[in-house]
């Protein structure tokens, strides 16, 4: 069995949380956006015809997008407010960015790895479909734009 905090068990997609500032946002069941791109600069170079020298350029960091049910604090709306509307104003329109972080959970709630998320902030928050028609669950979607994030193993 491998050595480490995660013992060789395959931790479970479903238990993660998402916190801002050391707040508890939410337990989401889905997060999308963990990855970066990192760009190519191409130089030709003369007299080399079997390949072109590649070298690293910028980082892309596409946006999170969380999904779930809906979450059961104000922490979401508080964190929001900080970064938009009468929060962004009384700041004298500066935007507040904080840092994020998303971590998986074991089944007994010990966290094992986490992905810490610099200058993040809301871009977009939908809340759920209301129809007495519609007989599934609700759920809310967020979006957050960020600057990059570094894995930690807890």
């Amino acid at each position: 069995m491998p050595d480490g905090p995660l013992g060789g068990d395959l931790p479970v997609a479903s238990n993660f949380i998402f916190e801002v500032d050391g707040v508890h946002i939410g337990t989401f069941k889905e997060v999308s956006g963990l990855q970066m791109t990192v760009g190519t600069h191409e130089y030709v170079e003369g007299g080399q015809n079997q390949y072109v020298q590649q070298f690293p350029g910028v980082i892309r960091w596409p946006h999170l997008v969380f999904k779930r049910g809906l979450v059961d604090s104000d922490a979401l709306f508080t964190w929001v407010g900080k970064s938009s509307g009468e929060g962004f104003a009384g700041n004298q329109n500066k935007l507040t960015r904080s840092t994020g972080a998303v971590t998986v959970l074991s089944y007994d709630g010990t966290r094992l790895r986490s992905w810490e998320f610099e200058g993040v902030f809301a871009v977009q928050w939908s809340g759920p479909t209301l129809s007495v028609d519609l007989a599934e669950s609700l759920n809310e979607t967020l979006e957050v734009a960020h600057n990059g994030f570094r894995a930690k193993t807890l």
